[in-house]
Order: C-alpha cells, then sequence, then structure tokens
C-alpha cells in the first residue's frame, strides 16, 4: 500500500531518500544518487578550459549556455538538491562487431534503439510527479535537455566516476549508463562520491581512432567520431575520414574497451534493445534513402535528429572505406544530389572506388556545372587519378 503524504513528509531527510531511492528504482531507473545543487570549482574548470581551446567545435550551444552549465542554481534558484537517474543501457553483444563488416553501417549502441530522451523523460516526471504530490516539494526535471553538466553531478553521488574517456563508468554497469535528473527544493543528505578507479589503465584513450583525447580526462571533441558523425555540420576534414571506417553514427570504441564493462549487465529495456533496420544495414540502402525515406526510417530514433544530407553524408564516408568497388555505382548516383556535403562525399567514395578513368569521366562531366566551392575543392583533390 503507497505511503501516506503525511506519513512521509514527518520522516527524515535518510528517510525521504530512501523512499524517493524505492521509488526511482521501482519506475525502472537501475542507479540513483543524491548530491547538492552545486558543481565543484574543478568541473567549472574544466568546462571553462575545453571551451577556451576551443574544443567544443561548431557546438555554439555549449558556450552560449556556459554560465548556466556552470552552476545548477543558475537554472533553477530554489534547487537545493539533485536526485541524479541512471539507466542502464547495456548492449547484448560486442558493440564493435560490426566493425569488421565493411558493408555494413555500424551505429553507436546508445542509437540503435528507440530514443531514450523519450523513455528517461517519461519516467522522470513520473518520478517529479510522486515527490511534488507525496513529500510537498517543488521539482524540476531534466534529461539531456537543459545545460546540466551531468556526468560531474552523477560523479558527486556515487552513481559512477569520470573515467579517462570524460565519460561516467560504474562499478555495476561499466560505461552503458543515461543520466536524468530531478531538481528539488528538498535539503537531502548528499551521498558519498565514488572513488576514480581507472588506476594506470589508458585503453579508452589508445583505442581513440582518431586521437581525440590530449591527455587523461581531456577530449577534443573536434576529433571525436561522435562529434563528426552528429554534432557537426559541415564537411568532415580529410583525415578523418578513413579513420571513421564504417562508423555512421557515433561511436563506441573508448566505451568498449573498458574493463569496467565485464560488470555490465545486459539491458533489459525494450526500448533499448536494437531495432532490426539497425542490427546490421547495408550501406547501399542506407545510401538510397531520400528525405521522406530518411525520416520514417528513423522515426523515434535519434538519428533523425542529424537529418538526412548529415547521415548520408557519413554513409558515404563508410562507402568510401569499404573497398568494395561494387559500391562505386552507389556513390556515383549521389554525385548529382540536391546536398552539397552529401555531393562532396560522394566524390570522395567514388574516388577511392571507382578506376581513374570512370573518375576522369565523371569529373569532365561535373566539375565545370558546380557551383558549390567545397564541392569544387574536392572534385580538384590530388590523388584521385593517381
Amino acid at each position: 500500500m503507497p505511503k501516506s503524504r503525511d506519513a512521509l513528509t514527518e520522516k527524515s531527510p535518510p528517510d525521504l531518500k530512501a523512499a524517493i531511492r524505492d521509488q526511482a528504482l521501482a519506475l525502472g531507473f537501475d542507479a540513483v544518487g543524491f548530491a547538492p545543487a552545486a558543481l565543484s570549482e574543478s568541473a567549472r574548470e574544466g568546462l571553462a578550459g575545453f571551451l577556451a581551446a576551443g574544443c567544443h567545435g561548431d557546438m555554439g550551444w555549449l558556450a552560449d549556455t556556459a554560465a548556466r552549465r556552470g552552476d545548477p542554481r543558475t537554472l533553477w534558484p530554489e534547487a537545493r538538491s539533485v536526485v541524479v537517474l541512471a539507466a542502464n543501457y547495456a548492449p547484448p553483444g560486442d558493440p564493435l562487431a560490426l566493425l569488421a563488416a565493411p558493408e555494413r553501417g555500424n551505429v553507436s549502441v546508445y542509437a540503435r534503439g528507440r530514443d531514450y530522451h523519450d523513455v528517461l523523460k517519461r519516467r522522470l516526471k513520473a518520478l517529479g510527479r510522486w515527490m511534488a504530490e507525496t513529500l510537498d516539494c517543488e521539482v524540476k526535471v531534466f534529461a539531456d535537455t537543459a545545460p546540466v553538466m551531468e556526468k560531474p553531478l552523477a560523479a558527486r553521488t556515487g552513481v559512477g566516476w569520470q573515467g579517462k574517456h570524460s565519460n561516467l563508468v560504474s562499478r555495476t554497469f561499466g560505461s552503458w549508463l543515461f543520466l536524468g535528473e530531478v531538481f528539488t527544493s528538498l535539503a537531502l543528505p548528499p551521498d558519498a562520491a565514488e572513488a576514480d578507479l581507472c588506476g594506470s589503465c589508458r585503453r579508452c584513450l589508445e583505442a581513440c581512432p582518431t586521437d581525440a583525447f590530449p591527455g587523461p580526462y581531456r577530449l577534443d571533441a573536434r576529433r571525436c567520431i561522435s562529434y563528426l558523425t552528429i554534432e557537426h555540420k559541415g564537411h568532415i576534414p580529410e583525415e578523418f575520414r578513413a579513420p571513421l571506417g564504417n562508423r555512421i553514427y557515433g561511436c563506441d570504441d573508448c566505451l568498449a574497451v573498458c574493463p569496467w564493462n565485464k560488470f555490465a549487465r545486459r539491458s533489459v529495456e525494450p526500448a533499448f534493445l536494437p531495432r532490426a533496420e539497425l542490427t546490421a544495414p547495408r550501406l547501399a540502402d542506407l545510401a538510397a534513402l531520400d528525405d521522406a525515406a530518411f525520416r520514417k526510417v528513423f522515426a523515434g530514433s535519434p538519428i533523425k535528429r542529424t537529418g538526412r544530407d548529415r547521415f548520408v553524408r557519413n554513409v558515404l564516408i563508410a562507402i568510401g572505406n569499404s573497398g568494395a568497388g561494387e559500391l562505386a555505382d552507389t556513390a556515383r548516383r549521389l554525385l548529382d544530389d540536391p546536398s552539397p556535403l552529401v555531393r562532396a562525399m560522394a566524390i570522395w567514395a567514388f574516388g577511392r572506388l571507382a578506376a581513374a578513368a570512370d573518375f576522369a569521366a565523371e569529373r569532365a562531366d561535373r566539375l565545370p556545372r558546380e557551383v558549390d566551392s567545397e564541392v569544387r575543392a574536392e572534385w580538384e583533390r590530388p590523388g584521385y587519378l593517381q
């Protein structure tokens, strides 16, 4: 039988924490932690250094919201405590296995199922509503939709620690946790922070295909495959194209090699399980998607936010890396695509797969009428005819 509002509001703060934790676990969260509504000075300094170095690339919203991101109370002055909630999305198999299938596209584990934002928001709202109604407090909920430094907050609660790859690591769930928060006006005792248990391990740093880590605990997003394939709106620099391999949306390499994953338990949340069309998608099929088909295929998926043009840009890079000559015609068909992003990468893929004479003929036909300067530069790039 649910406890009455009066019975719960009369409890001590530690007992309130226990009640909130029980309710969160009953709603389907896998880990719960409590922190004050404040960030450490080191977290704020880390953010400032990251932005000052330009490591955020063209994610201008990070710089625009830096002041609010560095202090939870600028988001909501009444906040006194933060309840950090985590949901396990550990995959059923080796997340890197598909990298050995160059004619298939590899999608980051987090995006293979339904959009996790929808799942977390629903649960967070249910928990927030329960807290407001039962504990007579004010709440605000966040699920990657506001300038909240989720990982430093989670590290303060004992849910995990920030590993050398800058992501959260858990003793119980490894690197596979989605995070959300409930800010509350309740003053709740904080949990003890988890110790950093990375030790001398450097596997995540050494696994990165594009050397995106200038050092332990430091990330240069401009070199990160997840940033390049998801957030970056422009042409992907040539130096990163070959290292992308067949990674068409995100990258799990630094997460997947973490030794703490041996303790991770496979997620049982149906929404996080891989959709059939993303289990081992054929690059040729993905390259053929127009905007309407892209929206239909990826309805309810986080991939939809990237848009068709950026996604097909990524797919064409994977095609160029495939070594599969039969995919040259797939790239050729996109040489006249309306999107400059797509045309440029179609040139790159076609140039890597087609015979030099075929490439020369296509260039002679299309270069004189190409109006986009960056696409023209791609046609004129040395090396295709060697």
